[in-house]
């Protein structure tokens, strides 16, 4: 298969899309030759089967200049490829499907959120096939919706060192862009209570604001903790490269995460993978936890039960906790391990 791969950022050191190096990295492996093209490209280091294409973000802001490299790149690129794989940007499904479907170029489709916007109903009727990680993660109805879960790199993501996480059991990990939807009040208001009753813990919140509106949210935030005098136990560690994330998830001993958007959050799969245990609100993990969702699910918004739930875990026998983390490791193995995502999406396309 020569396969063409359209992402929005190619970047080892991006926090949030730098796991794209590695999905088209397996890719490559399966592939006779892949042609990925992204929005803006950073540092890289993809096998030599892999040639990388920019819509030229990174050389500065011209929406006439992406769109006249987009074109470009289809055409010239066009006997370098039988199979279209579109990352999360519907739009390029819209903008490249017809010349795709006369080319019979088969599209793919890969969208993970819980919003459906109108172009994203537009490009269904030009794609072969739409991808997503759970049924809550692409909420159109089509039969050309395929559930396939997460790609996650579970030989990467390993817990070597337990008594580390051991002596960390009180620390809290939250990781995703600092935004609204993520309802980190929740977390702050979660904290205060367990503070009150005198547990000593500590939070970390990994990301960014990508956003003007999401720099207002963040002061917003740091004001709550400052008038509830949390400044010790909740920090903001700022953006994270995806390739650094590891040695977080390890130091800590639960991941929280607040998300109120409905589709699976990548970073909560990785933290399962490494046994990290994951407290969350988000639906789409109705779907993921199995057997687990009664102990680490709690209703949106709920900073009480958040609360509860955080104590618990602190509070779990060793062995339960450890069978805790094994048994989540082995759902990631199982259902969402990098190299049966991408066997899944290769046999569909």
């Amino acid at each position: 298969m020569k396969l063409l791969i359209f992402t929005q950022i190619i970047d080892l050191n991006d926090d949030v899309l730098g796991f794209m190096h590695g999905w088209i990295a397996e890719f490559a492996r399966n592939c006779e030759s892949v042609t990925a093209v992204c929005l803006k490209m950073g540092e890289h280091n993809l096998p030599p089967n892999v040639k990388v294409l920019s819509l030229g973000k990174e050389r500065g802001k011209s929406r006439l200049k992406y769109v006249f490299n987009f074109y470009k790149y289809l055409w010239q690129e066009r006997k370098n490829y039988d199979k279209v794989f579109v990352h999360m940007n519907y739009e390029y499904v819209v903008m490249g499907g017809i010349f795709w479907r006369i080319l019979r170029k088969k599209i793919g489709l890969w969208y993970a959120h819980g919003k459906v916007p109108f172009q994203l109903r537009l490009a269904e009727k030009l794609t072969h096939v739409i991808f997503s990680s759970t049924k809550s993660g692409c909420r159109l109805v089509s039969p050309k919706i395929n559930v396939i879960g997460q790609g996650i790199d579970t030989e990467k993501l390993l817990i070597t060192d337990y008594e580390w996480r051991l002596n960390n059991r009180n620390k809290i990990i939250s990781i995703g862009r600092i935004s609204p939807s993520k309802d980190y009040e929740t977390l702050i208001k979660a904290v205060e209570i367990l503070k009150n009753q005198g547990i000593k813990l500590k939070a970390e919140i990994i990301g960014g604001p990508a956003m003007e509106s999401d720099k207002e949210y963040l002061s917003l935030l740091e004001q709550e903790i400052k008038e509830k005098k949390l400044g010790e136990e909740i920090k903001f560690i700022g953006p994270v490269a995806n390739k650094d994330i590891l040695k977080y998830l390890l130091s800590a001993g639960i991941f929280a995460n607040m998300g109120l958007t409905g589709s699976l959050d990548k970073a909560m799969a990785e933290a399962m993978a490494t046994e990290l245990p994951v407290l969350t609100c988000n639906e789409a993990m109705l779907e993921v936890l199995g057997g687990y969702k009664e102990a680490l699910m709690y209703p949106k918004r709920d900073f009480e039960k958040l609360a509860e739930k955080i104590e618990l875990i602190i509070n779990l026998p060793f062995e339960e906790y450890r069978e805790l983390g094994r048994g989540l490791r082995s759902i990631v193995i199982e259902k969402h391990s990098l190299k049966n995502f991408i066997n899944k999406i290769m046999a569909k396309i």
